[in-house]
């Protein structure tokens, strides 16, 4: 396999023989590290006055600022592997991740609103997926510092620093983080009366700060996509935690449809209680068709 050039100079492709059996992640990492990087200067530069913005479907703002980060990110991956194909929530999918063995799933900010309002709570989510699930993850916040990395079978990182979640302290209420607008519409604290609920921006940020064992655990029933979640999945399993979709069923990347019903991540031990809640409460809450009924269309 051909080394990287040091930074500053040409990316170099990597030499793949045999697909992405021959990926050696850990010479690749510095170089997406370093894109990662510069993909933080980027949203740094407009981090609160983001310039133009839009809604591109009802509740899902873009900015200026994404779409430059997109480009720069397709630009320096595409050059180090272009082997790789690319799914990024700011483009559009040409269905050519369906035939590859290599796949960068991406997310130029994840918690646009929050960046656009100027709190320091978003990410920039890369990952390389390999099949269907993630080899080499690169998650940024810019806005303070904590950059947390992971390989397949080699760990996960925050700015270098180790990571291993801990399951709670028996007897310790569960401190669980939500996301702020399906909290408003969901009475989750009756689903898990004795846990403490937090609300940050950033789905991805929410999963790795588990990694990090700020939080214990996150839940949701929202639907989330491959680009959410690809590379703070990675880092939590990484760090030895769980993550599955609200039914506690896997979460596999780059299908037809790159979307997942609900994520639960936490320690392996909690991890297992709270798939136990949130099946018992979905049957209560479900339609005649299977569907989740939101808070305010719930009979009674």
């Amino acid at each position: 396999m051909a080394a990287l050039r040091p930074a500053r100079q040409r990316p170099v492709d990597l030499a793949m023989t045999g697909g992405a059996q021959a990926l050696d992640q850990e010479a690749l990492l510095p170089a997406v590290r370093d894109a990662v990087r510069a993909a933080g200067r980027i949203a740094l530069g407009d981090f609160g006055r983001p310039g133009r913005s839009w809604e591109k479907s009802p509740g899902q703002l873009v900015t200026e600022t994404d779409l430059a980060i997109n480009r720069h990110l397709h630009a320096a991956l595409g050059a180090l592997l272009p082997v790789a194909a690319w799914l990024s929530e700011e483009s559009v999918d040409d269905g050519r991740r369906h035939d590859a063995d290599l796949v960068w799933v991406i997310d130029p900010i994840d918690g646009t609103r929050s960046f656009a309002a100027g709190k320091p709570e978003f990410t920039i989510s890369v990952a390389l997926v390999a099949g269907e699930q993630p080899v080499l993850a690169s998650l940024l916040n810019p806005a303070t510092g904590e950059h947390f990395e992971a390989l397949a079978g080699r760990g996960a990182t925050l700015n270098g620093r180790a990571l291993t979640v801990r399951e709670p302290a028996p007897g310790a209420p569960a401190r669980i983080v939500l996301s702020a607008g399906e909290r408003r519409t969901r009475d989750f604290q009756a689903m898990l009366p004795e846990a403490g609920l937090s609300t940050i921006g950033s789905l991805a940020y929410k999963m790795a700060l588990v990694a990090a064992g700020r939080f214990d655990a996150y839940f949701s029933w929202r639907y989330s996509h491959d680009w959410d979640i690809a590379a703070a999945m990675l880092v939590l399993a990484e760090a030895g935690g769980m993550v599955s979709d609200r039914s506690g069923g896997a979460l596999l990347l780059n299908r037809p449809a790159p979307r997942h019903a609900g994520l639960l991540a936490a320690p392996p031990f909690l991890h297992r209680d709270l798939v136990a809640r949130s099946l018992r409460a979905l049957a209560s809450v479900a339609g005649p068709d299977g569907t989740v009924l939101p808070t305010a269309t719930r009979a009674g």
